[in-house]
This record gives C-alpha cells, sequence and structure tokens, in this order.
C-alpha cells in the first residue's frame, strides 16, 4: 500500500459491484443483470472511492469495467434514482448530480489505464463511463444511447458535452447528445468510439489489461495525464508540460532499462520505477 495513505485503510469489501485484483489487473463488474447493470447512488459513490483508492493500493497497474449478462451497463436505476431524485430539493439533487461527475472526473484522472469491455447496451450513464474509460473493447452487439434528453434533461450530463466532442467530434457529439437515438457496435466504430471490435470481449479486454500491466507503468501513466491536461491547454504550456514530464522520465530507471535492454537485444523489463 502506498505511504502517502496515512490513517485511512484499503476498502476490502465493495458492496456495490464484484472487485477483484489478479497480477496488477483490477476488475469491477457491475453485477445486476437483470436490470441491465444500472447504476444506484451506491454504486455511483463506490465507484468514486474506488477510483480514489486504485493507485494507493501498490497491486493495481490497470483497471477493467464491465458488466455481467447481456448488458454493460443501462445507466441509472429509473426507480432507484429517478423515482427519488423527484423527490429531492435542489441541494439534494445538487449533491447527487456532482457525485456522478466526480466518477467521471475520478476515471480521467486516476492515472491507472481503464478498459470498458462492452457486450451490449451502454446507456445514460452507462455510456458517458464508457466514454471517461481510455479504451473501448466491444462485440459486434455493443450499442450506446446517449439518452439523457429522452428523459427531459440535457444532453451534457456528467462531463458527457465535455468529453464526447472530443472523441468524434462536434458534429456527431451534437447528434449523439440531442437526439438521444441508440447506435449500434458498427456505426459506433465508425464515428470513433471503438478502440476494438472483436468476437472474442474476455480474449480481447484480458490481452489489453496484460499489455498494460505488463508495460512502462510510468509512461503510460504520464501519458494519460498529459492527454487529459492538455486538452484545453495552448500549445505553448502544453509544450512546456510535455518537456518537463520527459525530462522527469528521463531519469527513471524504465528509461535506462530500455537502453540496456536494447544494447543487449532483450526485452525490457519494466518494474515502473
Amino acid at each position: 500500500m502506498s505511504r502517502y495513505r496515512a490513517s485511512a485503510g484499503i476498502t476490502d469489501d465493495w458492496q456495490h459491484f464484484d472487485f477483484a485484483v489478479a497480477d496488477g489487473v483490477a476488475t469491477v463488474t457491475l453485477n445486476r443483470p437483470e436490470k441491465l447493470n444500472p447504476l444506484t447512488f451506491e454504486s455511483y459513490a463506490d465507484l468514486r472511492d474506488l477510483l480514489a483508492e486504485l493507485p494507493h493500493r501498490g497491486d493495481t497497474r490497470v483497471l477493467v469495467i464491465r458488466g455481467q449478462g447481456k448488458g454493460f451497463c443501462g445507466g441509472g436505476d429509473v426507480n432507484e434514482i429517478i423515482g427519488e431524485l423527484i423527490q429531492m430539493d435542489a441541494d439534494g439533487l445538487m449533491g447527487f448530480t456532482r457525485m456522478t461527475g466526480d466518477v467521471i472526473r475520478a476515471m480521467r484522472e486516476c492515472p491507472i489505464p481503464i478498459i470498458a469491455g462492452i457486450q451490449g447496451i451502454a446507456a445514460g450513464a452507462g455510456s458517458v463511463v464508457a466514454i471517461a474509460a481510455d479504451f473501448r473493447i466491444c462485440t459486434p452487439q455493443a450499442r450506446f444511447a446517449f439518452l439523457f434528453t429522452k428523459v427531459g434533461l440535457s444532453g451534457g450530463d456528467m462531463g458527457a458535452a465535455y468529453l464526447l466532442p472530443r472523441l468524434v467530434g462536434y458534429g456527431r457529439a451534437t447528434e449523439l447528445l440531442m437526439l438521444g437515438d441508440t447506435i449500434d457496435a458498427e456505426t459506433a466504430d465508425r464515428y470513433g468510439l471503438v478502440t476494438q471490435l472483436t468476437d472474442d470481449l474476455d480474449g480481447a479486454c484480458a490481452a489489453l489489461a496484460r499489455r498494460l500491466a505488463d508495460g512502462p507503468t510510468l509512461g503510460l501513466q504520464q501519458t494519460k495525464s498529459l492527454i487529459t491536461r492538455e486538452l484545453d491547454m495552448p500549445l505553448g504550456p502544453a509544450m512546456e508540460l510535455d518537456a518537463m514530464t520527459q525530462a522527469l522520465l528521463m531519469t527513471t530507471h524504465d528509461h535506462a532499462e530500455f537502453h540496456a535492454a536494447f544494447n543487449a537485444k532483450r526485452p525490457p523489463e519494466w518494474t515502473g520505477r
């Protein structure tokens, strides 16, 4: 465990999804397949808190998010969330909407690479979780639906209006967020939402997770950080941040290991130091 955790312990029991770590790969599995794995107040909060803990665990180099059964995540539970929200006052509603946004911000700010494995519908909040991941591995049965306007809300929920145009462009994002139509995997792939389209979701997620977990951890983490932070930076400050980051990484064991491995004609043995 990280020495920077101090008094707060690491959570061993996540009650609102399945969680496991094996050989550097952590997996969150949304586990309510009978309702297409909807998010609830509690699962939002657990995801937010888990993402804050992951960098401190010491055993995780990559996170995979999956859903049980036929779907990835059908969004917020209609009765357990919407049914309660319509009874809340403004203060309660702001607490909820800030919490859901905190999940997406935590996904982007967490230095650990995140893979979403999508075998069916990713709708509403589930679609935003998917686009907040660094990689989206999809089967041909995957579907995306940004449904917020269809329930009378803004399409710009949980950071969708920030993230989606940066993935698919202004025009496609306008179409998806304003109309709320469901698109199939082929269309999502054409729009640029899909990292890999495959019939073997388990194998593809495992292969990518293994590649990331066995890779140069510091370099991968800093790449994710720069992608996130430079989205809204002018070119000059972005170039300076790149230069400072590269200079720092040039002092690492991993960079020296590449040089040694190159001259020895062997694969590098990355240690994340």
